[in-house]
């Protein structure tokens, strides 16, 4: 019979993890090679020279609930604890491109995020809130272009000028047919609408990060930390590649892009797999793509705690959960980060649950010390001989990807989605057997547990949701909204960018649903003719 110490150990990838690491694993390893400097290629070490010596990552807490009115009480609330950026939740509708009045939308408005159906709504939403000086993260995705012109004619109401308009906007639709679900329109004129938001921000908003290529959607589904990083790099590579097909200089737009990771629980795993994919990152943008300028080859990404780990079963433990994996996405170098809050699978979080999330990460900043030194963990053994595993494992998974077409042939297909569920099928008996330890779960389990209150949405936010746009659609200029409606449609039909007439629409009262309309009528919706 085997001992537990003798059993082999594995990482998520399927890694094994020897007991004892010395010189002989790293073999002919070239430290000047695989490591290089921090902020110069391949970046494995950091983007930036400095790193957290120079400047803190960005502390967000991913908010949205309700009505604008009440998710702009959340963000004041955050911002005077501390929190230097904020990070937008939208509710279902408002993700699916239906407005709030729509039949599909009965009983979802502000459920799991802020409802936003007009201009009106974003400006309620961004109150007070001084848009030139705090960076704005929008999760979003299909109708992201819609989103991110409120926010810019909001910005601009304020007198912001536009290179001091500061965030990202998610902006990633593939991993939405193989992760979330929240499309709307067939994969390739959604690749238009990606490429179109590219060109518009690299004339009309120069600071904003155009893309945030989700890995995190793609782990909370089930996939390895591997296949995270290798499917997201490989829909990466299918953005840029659409970018350059449309006509845009590489150099010109990649700096721009960003990338979202699930920081899990496989402590060591976590670190190494931030440090592997901007290597992969660097490599792939200077060789494949031909990137000239160092800011193209360089991945700057945000870094979101694990929500798929929270348990309902004695929560507080969550707060654990969430410490570790917030500290191994700075020991990886994330320049943003949100950590999620003890009871978020129980329900939306409170307040103060949302404060404690915070306070986590102000006091890995202030007083863990990881901050005073730039990627402290460099050179380990293990640490070093995991980095290179993970690159290499996730290099074959890119290849297969490849050779299936590239990811939007791969995931129409089927095949992405095929990675992901085996992996999860694979964990969920882990789990089941007891192979796999989820402390109050499966081990150190208890009996009845107290109560924890949670954030409830008022069922009358709905209504006044509802009631809100009727007003606004009896208020505006119905025959400039047509016409406006009709640029959109025949911009989509065309090639002109999009983007133009959508603002227009959008300034003289166009509701999100209508927008998304009018683009469906030309693009078609996903599963069915166009």
């Amino acid at each position: 019979m085997t001992s537990d110490s003798e059993s082999p150990r594995r990482t998520t990838s399927g890694i094994e993890i020897e007991p004892v690491y010395g010189p002989a694993d790293l073999g002919s390893w070239d430290a000047a090679r695989a490591l290089g400097e921090p902020g110069s290629y391949p970046f494995t070490r950091g983007p930036y020279p400095t790193m957290y010596r120079g400047q803190l990552w960005t502390m967000r807490q991913y908010a949205g609930f309700g009505s604008a009115a009440a998710t702009n009480e959340r963000f004041r609330s955050l911002l005077a604890a501390g929190q230097t950026g904020l990070s937008v939740a939208f509710d279902l509708p408002t993700q699916m491109g239906l407005d709030s009045d729509a039949p599909l939308a009965a009983g979802e408005v502000g459920k799991v995020g802020v409802a936003i159906d007009s201009l009106e709504d974003m400006r309620r939403l961004m109150a007070g809130i001084p848009l030139g000086e705090v960076s704005v993260s929008m999760t979003i995705n299909a109708t992201a272009a819609v989103l991110l012109l409120l926010y810019q004619i909001t910005a601009e109401s304020q007198g912001v000028a536009p290179e001091l308009i500061r965030g990202t906007v998610q902006n990633d639709i593939l991993k939405e047919y193989t992760a979330r679900g929240t499309y709307i329109y067939p994969p390739r004129p959604s690749m238009r609408l990606v490429t179109d938001l590219f060109a518009y921000c690299r004339s009309e908003l120069p600071a904003w990060n155009t893309i945030s290529i989700s890995g995190y959607h793609i782990r909370e589904a089930g996939a390895t930390a591997a296949e995270e990083i290798a499917l997201t790099l490989s829909n990466g590579i299918a953005y840029v590649a659409a970018a350059v097909e449309a006509g845009l200089p590489v150099d010109g737009f990649a700096p721009r892009l960003s990338f979202f990771w699930n920081g899990h629980s496989h402590f060591f795993e976590e670190i190494a797999k931030y440090r592997a994919a901007r290597r992969l990152w660097a490599d792939i943008m200077r060789h494949r793509f031909g990137a000239a300028d160092p800011e193209s080859w360089r991945m700057r990404f945000h870094t979101q705690t694990a929500g798929s780990t929270l348990t309902a079963q004695q929560p507080e433990n969550n707060i654990v959960r969430t410490t570790l994996q917030a500290l191994s996405a700075v020991l990886g170098g994330t320049q943003s980060l949100h950590t999620n809050a003890y009871d978020e699978a129980l329900g939306l979080p409170t307040d103060r649950s949302a404060k404690i999330a915070l306070r986590t990460q102000q006091i890995i900043a202030f007083e863990s010390g990881v901050a005073d030194t730039v990627d402290p963990l460099a050179g380990s053994y293990y640490f070093e001989t995991l980095t290179d595993s993970i690159e290499e494992v996730a290099r074959r998974i890119i290849g297969d990807i490849e050779a299936a077409g590239g990811a939007v042939s791969a995931i129409e297909a089927g095949l992405v989605q095929r990675i992901i569920e085996e992996s999860a099928y694979r964990e969920a008996q882990r789990v089941e057997a007891g192979d796999s330890i989820v402390v109050g779960v499966n081990r150190f389990v208890e009996g009845d547990e107290a109560e924890v209150p949670t954030t409830v949405v008022d069922q009358a936010v709905e209504a006044s949701q509802v009631g809100r746009l009727a007003d606004l659609r009896a208020a505006r200029d119905g025959a400039a909204v047509e016409a406006a409606l009709r640029d959109v449609g025949t911009a989509a039909g065309g090639t002109a960018n999009v983007l133009y007439p959508m603002k227009r629409a959008l300034a003289v009262g166009a509701t999100l649903g209508e927008v998304s309309a009018t683009l469906a009528d030309v693009f078609g919706r996903f599963g069915r003719s166009s």
